[in-house]
């Protein structure tokens, strides 16, 4: 049996999975990067490992550095959680050849079906429907149009690899088809080292429904029920809950089903998810992708089953079966979960990373709190901004619902902001209370700058403000970077650049006469500098781009509002800035 367990991960998770081991009686070995020496899964694990730097190629994502650590600390098996290395074939059979259990599925599972042209053919040679698109991959710009005429616009240009909402462009019309493919598959090959990308008939009006399946990796597989995560902002879940509401029984079934069959049919091993798009004016269901880990909203799950899903992957792991038969199955009540990222809403969803000063959970009967930071940590601007997850469970979805509302009520962070007031308005609205809502009502019914009430949209104490009073916009943009060429979409704050400065500039020297029309070029947030290419004196239009900010997994371009002259270059690429500071001089072209 496992004795002790290296955990590949760090924040929520890492601390999760510690206290789940824990409760199981076996040792936790925690790894970190130097931003994470003081995290609170490091304080939490029995004895702790360091990687490397704080990026996470130098950390989190370095196979050989994580295997160095499992050795060295007599660790007998590994559990990725999710992200980083959760889902990398090449990491799970290093593991494996090293003589260390992998707590996981095998790697021919995870290379299979983190393919997801061939986990689309595997469905399909399992009788499981998927979306219409191409049969493989795209070859060229000329090849995606004839199967864009083929199953008709809109179409949705996926990548092959990866995940977390990369590497997808939504498509209206033939005009958008090939800036679109070039598009993904450059931001593919930057997050996952694969350009591959295939096309899908883009179901706009869908909702995102889930299966979670437990497998033996003999063929034996059942399934706990099923989600609904529906609610999405750039691809990426926001509120998930179980199980998924207003499904006609026939369909629930058909889905849960099909899950099993294609989880049988490739003698899956461990906790896995088979995803959907479900089409409620068809009441027709088609296969998206599996995620071959444990998923961030496992804790719905946990709480309307009663099944601890961490101890299943280790039970699983020994060569044991699930604990639970399908037959004694028993879902009770709802269980609705929330997010919480650190980023501002109010400005496009800007990362907000920083110290964290106050922090108040709440504690009430029923709600449940997974976080990876206390009072004092820092979030750094190196990782995906999500800190904490909400949820809570009743015995109907409604009452679910307002034990979240209040518990989101009592929740409470200064220093860095926080995404739980918008998901706390979401939950109230109407729409949501009727399931009315779909993958896209985030961006089209949703707006933060409408949905939140004013005072909750203020910056807590101790943040500083990221220095843009509008509405930031998303654009596509394209970056020569230090790690090779990026074609991602991004928040522009309007204010966020050159303008960022000006307001200040008014109020310290009235009638200095550049009021309005632009000071210094500032950071919009904390991150690192990862594109400086303009030489000091420069001669720039409005809109061009000065310096790339990235932070948290998003790339922030800081924008020139009016003609000028870069006057002075300040950062280098690769520096560490703060909110606020000045990047570079700025003269503008008028006065």
């Amino acid at each position: 049996m496992t004795e002790s367990v290296l955990i590949a991960n760090r924040g929520e998770i890492a601390a999760r999975l510690v206290r789940g081991y824990r409760a199981l009686g076996v040792r936790t070995i925690a790894v970190h990067s130097d931003a994470d020496a003081g995290a609170l899964h490091v304080r939490l694990a029995d004895t702790a490992v360091r990687l490397g730097p704080a990026p996470s190629r130098e950390s989190y994502l370095a196979i050989d550095r994580v295997l160095e650590a499992a050795a060295s600390s007599g660790a007998s098996a590994v559990d990725p959680g999710y992200g980083f290395l959760s889902e990398n074939a090449e990491f799970a059979r290093s593991v494996r050849d090293a003589g260390i259990a992998f707590i996981g599925p095998s790697a021919e599972s995870i290379e299979l079906m983190g393919d997801k042209v061939a986990a689309r053919q595997a469905a399909q040679r399992a009788g499981v429907p998927v979306v219409p698109g191409s049969d493989g991959v795209v070859t060229s710009a000329a090849h995606a149009a004839g199967i864009a005429e083929q199953i008709g616009f809109p179409i949705m240009v996926k990548t092959s690899f990866g995940g977390g909402g990369r590497g997808m462009r939504l498509v209206h019309t033939p005009d958008e088809l090939a800036a679109a493919l070039d598009a993904a598959a450059a931001e593919s090959r930057t997050a996952f080292g694969r350009s591959e990308v295939y096309l899908e008939r883009a179901i706009e009006r869908a909702r995102h429904v889930e299966v979670q399946i437990l497998g033996d990796g003999r063929g034996g597989v059942i399934h706990l029920g099923d989600r609904d995560c529906s609610v999405q902002r750039r691809h990426q879940k926001v509120i998930e809950e179980a199980p998924a509401p207003f499904l006609p029984d026939g369909t629930r079934d058909a889905l849960r089903a099909a899950a099993v069959t294609l989880a049988e049919a490739v003698k899956y091993e461990s906790t896995g998810t088979i995803e959907f798009l479900y089409e409620p004016v068809t009441e027709q269901f088609f296969f998206l992708e599996m995620n071959t880990r444990l998923q961030v909203e496992h804790p719905v799950t946990e709480l309307v089953t009663g099944v601890d899903l961490v101890a299943e992957r280790w039970r699983i792991a020994q060569g044991l079966p699930p604990s639970i038969a399908q037959e004694d199955l028993d879902i009770r009540g709802h269980a609705v979960e929330v997010r919480i990222n650190a980023e501002n809403p109010t400005q496009h969803f800007l990362p907000s990373p920083g110290i964290i000063g106050e922090l108040r959970l709440p504690t009430a009967p029923w709600v449940r709190c997974d976080t990876g930071v206390a009072r004092g940590d820092t979030i750094p601007g190196d990782y995906d901004s999500m800190f904490a997850k909400v949820m809570a469970w009743g015995p109907d979805r409604d009452t679910a619902i307002t034990r979240l509302v209040d518990a989101l009520g009592e929740f409470a962070v200064t220093g860095i902001h926080s995404s739980a007031a918008y998901a706390r308005a979401i939950l109230l609205t109407a729409q949501f209370g009727a399931g009315s809502h779909d993958i896209q009502s985030v961006e089209r019914d949703w707006p933060a700058g409408e949905l939140l009430d004013p005072k909750d949209a203020e910056p807590l104490e101790n943040v500083v403000p990221a220095g843009s009073t509008d509405t930031a916009t998303t654009r596509l943009a394209e970056f020569s970077t230090s790690r090779g060429p990026v074609a991602v979409s991004v928040a522009v704050a309007p204010r966020a650049g050159v303008a960022a400065a000006a307001g200040t500039r008014r109020k310290r020297a009235a009638g200095d006469g550049t009021a309005g029309l632009g000071g210094p070029p500032t950071a919009p947030m904390n991150g690192v500098v990862v594109t400086a290419d303009l030489a000091p004196g420069s001669i720039v239009d409005k809109h061009d781009v000065l310096f790339v900010i990235e932070a948290m997994k998003m790339l922030i371009p800081v924008t020139a509002t009016v003609a000028g002259t870069l006057a002075s270059v300040d950062v280098a690429v690769g520096d560490s800035v703060t909110t606020g500071q000045v990047l570079g001089g700025f003269t503008p072209a008028e006065i």
